[in-house]
């Protein structure tokens, strides 16, 4: 299991642990689950591919039908509940040491938890991570390490560059279903 998804706790931390091997097994990375709702919640799961190439809704669906089989089998929440299953998309969280440095060179937003020098919000360009911190050159022109264990959310901002650099990702013309205008693709639901 990547260990980079340890920032997961709880109940999402429970999912990662028990859906990230055959996820991985399948050839996909989990970027973040998120548990949301609470009559009837909804899992969120955010996926890659493992080799580097944009998720198409055909992926989305794989992982959905072997995510849901694993959690019917292991049933961690109890009554109904709902799994979507979408890419990270281009705008995607960075919740990961590697995508920090994946998308070095990218502008980027953050919040940590516990203010740096009197601030909790950060925006500029990501400098990439060392797997303790991740470092971001701000607008201003200075630079500042954010603990990861720390960042409370982290995003990339939508930008010209971004979106020329995640055209680059995508599978050639043969696979169908991947947009390349910024969106990320619609989640594959199914209702438990």
């Amino acid at each position: 299991m990547d260990t980079d998804l340890s920032a997961h706790s709880g109940l999402e931390g429970r999912l990662v642990a028990l859906i990230a091997p055959a996820v991985e097994e399948m050839g996909y990375e989990i970027v973040r689950v998120a548990v949301l709702g609470r009559e009837r919640p909804t899992v969120q799961i955010m996926a890659d591919r493992q080799d580097g190439a944009l998720i198409n809704v055909e992926d989305c669906e794989r992982i959905s039908h072997a995510v849901g089989a694993v959690l019917d089998v292991e049933d961690p929440i109890p009554g109904a509940w709902t799994l979507e299953v979408s890419s990270a998309g281009i705008d995607r969280p960075l919740t990961r040491a590697k995508d920090w440095t994946r998308f070095a060179g990218h502008q980027a937003k953050a919040e940590v938890l516990v203010p740096i020098d009197g601030r909790r919000r950060f925006a500029g360009v990501s400098l990439g991570s060392d797997g303790t911190v991740a470092r971001m050159r701000l607008d201003d022109g200075t630079e500042v390490a954010l603990p990861l264990a720390e960042i409370r959310k982290a995003r990339l901002v939508l930008t010209d560059a971004l979106i020329e650099y995640s055209a680059r990702m995508v599978q050639p013309a043969s696979d169908a279903g991947v947009e390349q205008d910024g969106k990320k693709e619609p989640p594959a639901s199914k209702v438990h």
